[in-house]
């Protein structure tokens, strides 16, 4: 009998703690929910962090970060927000942007400890513009970090644009960075939003993991989890995972934590590319017999797939030298 199917009646909370105890874990290595413990900074991660930190000490005013969905974005934001002393940055998180202008400006203020009641949004932006006054006087740099940008309208991005434009002769009072998916680039390409778009001057596109970096991203996690040898990824595995992923942390985090799953229902101390092949069925929903060859068929060419343009992508950076000695010497300007 499938282990699965034994344990169906179990809440789901019970199974994860089966297979932590299991594998000597001290808690699931594998979770959805941002710990800033479990950080992991791939290379990728570390410029992303580097150009946001570089564009908010030298005052640039707008700063983007795009990033497809899964690639990390939340933690580049947590890890910067973490590394903004309090003695030299007042920084405030705009998580849902979906509001009206005066509910962005009362938001914003009430991040910033403003006591803001009032319902028009020019005394909004008075109040807002005294304290930023006050802090620039103090040598204070003021952080706006929005995430989910891509769901701002393009009057609300206007209204942002206004925001910025509360400066003094020869200093921006707010730095404000715009997190978001992709669709975030396509709405600032819009002709209304023209003048904002040419006020950004600091851009990064968060790429994916590689596959060197999906092995050190999963290794990270256990040993944080408090992995003690119990449990360990075959190198087939791994390049299953990354493959199946595209190196997208979210979801290596939501396969491994699947693949721990069914290790333990097989009494696996390793996890094999087989046990990986399983995890990825039950996650697609794939029932046995033909659909499961079927799905079998699809993973197999997927992986070709994967592969084949994994050596194409690795030819093409190498030769690409150039473009990574421009990126090492932004990102070398940062102290």
């Amino acid at each position: 009998m499938q282990f699965l199917t034994i344990y169906t009646n179990l809440p789901s909370n019970r199974l994860p703690a089966m297979y932590t105890k299991y594998y000597g874990f001290n808690e699931k290595p594998f979770t959805l929910t941002p710990n800033p413990r479990f950080i992991y900074l791939s290379r990728n991660h570390k410029e992303a962090f580097a150009h946001l930190l570089y564009g908010i000490n030298n005052h640039y005013g707008f700063i983007e970060l795009i990033g497809e969905v899964g690639t990390g974005k939340t933690t580049v934001l947590r890890t910067l927000l973490g590394q903004l002393s309090e003695n030299n940055y007042r920084s405030a998180l705009i998580f849902n942007p979906c509001l009206t202008g005066v509910e962005l400006l009362r938001s914003i203020n009430h991040e910033f400890g403003l006591k803001s009641g009032s319902e028009y949004a020019n005394e909004l932006l008075e109040e807002l513009n005294r304290f930023l006054l006050a802090e620039n006087a103090r040598g204070i740099t003021v952080v706006l970090v929005i995430d989910e940008a891509q769901n701002l309208s393009p009057e609300i991005l206007e209204q942002l644009r206004l925001i910025s434009n509360l400066e003094t002769e020869n200093d921006k009072l707010i730095q404000i960075v715009l997190a978001g998916q992709p669709e975030l680039s396509v709405l600032l390409d819009l002709p209304e939003l023209r003048q904002l778009n040419q006020r950004i001057a600091v851009r990064y596109r968060l790429r994916s993991m590689t596959m060197d970096e999906t092995r050190t991203y999963i290794r990270h996690r256990m040993v944080v989890a408090g992995e003690t040898g119990g449990v360990s990824f075959s190198s087939s595995a791994v390049k299953l995972i990354h493959l199946y992923t595209r190196g997208l942390p979210r979801l290596i985090n939501i396969l491994c934590d699947r693949a721990l799953l069914v290790g333990y229902g097989d009494e696996q101390r390793r996890i094999s590319a087989g046990t990986i092949t399983r995890a990825i069925r039950e996650i697609l929903n794939v029932r046995q017999g033909r659909r499961y060859l079927l799905a079998l068929a699809g993973i197999t060419a997927l992986i070709i797939l994967c592969a084949a343009l994994l050596m194409t992508s690795q030819f093409v950076s190498s030769n690409g030298v150039t473009s990574s000695k421009q990126i090492e010497k932004t990102t070398g300007n940062v102290k």
